[in-house]
């Protein structure tokens, strides 16, 4: 099954590598060190609102999705209750068969205080070709991924408002096919853990001439939970836990027309390979630098979450490369009609994703339509052309529009 799982690992971090030429004067820190993860789908942007913004949504007005970015953001929604459902074809500059669908929805207890919010994840990686140690195929496996979270939301402040979660991760690449190596390969079997979220949301408006302006700062920490294994050889690979720090800001052109800048920032919470705290490191010896992998699995989740701060070889300069940024802006006629427009960056030797998106939407009292689209900037980016569809509900606006026709 080894080669199994380097045709998948290979997939899966398909958009961390792009073709590159040659940089001049490396130092340190200028060494290819990206960080993988198990289950690297959850750090996908479902939603088509905040793909258009340069994936980002921490900080943003509160929509249907908060659920992935920030559920402390439904605390301040227009609705009471609502319903989401995103579809992303992924990699299709690759591949045809991979896909994302994200479902989520939201009830606000109102004056009861609170509210709970929940989400789905299936992400499909297509068809894979298994096939035994002796190169013989074994058989077709579609190897998937899921998640399932709920959370609860409410306002500790008129302006301010906080979130808590718990997730439940699934992931099986391939289908409980085995078949005996004759070797020391081990087998594999499906992963899964638990993990939780964190968010703290706060909008408080200004009084401008031309109407009321917003600002809004957001704060998460996600996916804080256990290491997944997927053998039975002590090898255990980290989630994708993440610090997200966001700011926004709505400037009302006047009643009708609506300006909307935002800013965000993501560090994942996941301890380096090439690290500091690998035994016997010498800053001046980078083959002392790669943790193996029996001492990387041993390293505990809490220790990752602490020592990805400071474990990578280039230093400060290092870590800071490690920061993957998102700038994105909304205009808005009538909180109906949108347009946006968002950029995308990662830095070179962490993995190099990056891109303008575009995007665009269309919302009723009871229903929203908001479609986006990628161009990579990277050569043979992977993510070109991306295309991401989301279809909102407002529950309470059906109930309403119902109510008023039986009158």
């Amino acid at each position: 099954m080894k080669k199994v799982l380097v045709s998948l690992t290979a997939l899966l971090c398909a958009t961390m590598m792009s073709a590159q030429g040659t940089v001049a004067d490396k130092t340190v820190a200028d060494e290819m060190n990206p960080l993988i993860t198990a289950m690297p789908s959850l750090s996908i942007a479902p939603d088509a609102r905040a793909a258009g913004l340069g994936d980002l949504g921490v900080a943003t007005e509160a929509d249907f999705n908060s659920q992935y970015w920030n559920p402390a953001k439904y605390a301040y929604m227009y609705s009471k209750g609502g319903i989401t459902a995103n579809y992303t074809p992924w990699l299709r500059k690759l591949v045809s068969d991979i896909d994302l669908a994200y479902l989520a929805g939201f009830y606000n207890f109102g004056d009861l205080g609170g509210g709970i919010g929940a989400s789905f994840t299936y992400f499909s990686m297509g068809d894979v070709q298994l096939s035994d140690g002796d190169g013989q195929s074994i058989g077709t496996v579609r190897p998937n991924e899921w998640a399932l979270d709920l959370s609860y939301f409410r306002k500790l402040h008129e302006y301010v408002s906080m979130s808590v979660a718990v997730r439940f991760l699934y992931s099986d690449l391939n289908n409980g096919q085995n078949s005996s190596t004759g070797g020391t390969t081990p087998e594999m079997h499906p992963a899964w853990t638990m993990a939780a979220d964190l968010g703290i949301y706060y909008r408080q408006p200004f009084e401008l001439p031309s109407g009321t302006s917003h600002f809004s700062l957001g704060f998460t920490l996600k996916n804080l939970g256990g290491k997944m294994a997927y053998a039975d050889d002590g090898s255990r690979n980290f989630i994708p836990a993440s610090m997200n720090i966001g700011a926004g800001y709505e400037i009302p052109l006047n009643k009708y027309n609506f300006l909307t800048l935002n800013l965000e920032a993501n560090k994942l919470m996941v301890p380096s390979r090439k690290s500091r705290f690998t035994p016997g490191f010498d800053p001046n010896d980078e083959s002392t630098w790669k943790a193996d992998q029996t001492t990387y699995s041993q390293w505990t989740s809490a220790r990752g979450w602490f020592q990805s701060f400071a474990d990578a070889p280039g230093g400060a300069r290092e870590e800071f490369q490690e920061v993957r940024w998102g700038a994105g802006i909304e205009y808005s006629y009538n909180k109906q009609f949108f347009a946006r427009a968002g950029y995308s960056y990662e830095n070179y030797y962490k993995g190099n994703r990056n891109y303008l998106t575009f995007g665009a939407g269309f919302h009723l009292s009871i229903v929203s339509l908001d479609v986006s689209y990628c161009v990579g900037l990277a050569a043979s980016n992977p993510l070109d052309q991306t295309m991401r569809f989301t279809l909102g509900f407002d529950l309470y606006g059906i109930k309403d529009l119902v109510n008023n026709k039986k009158k």
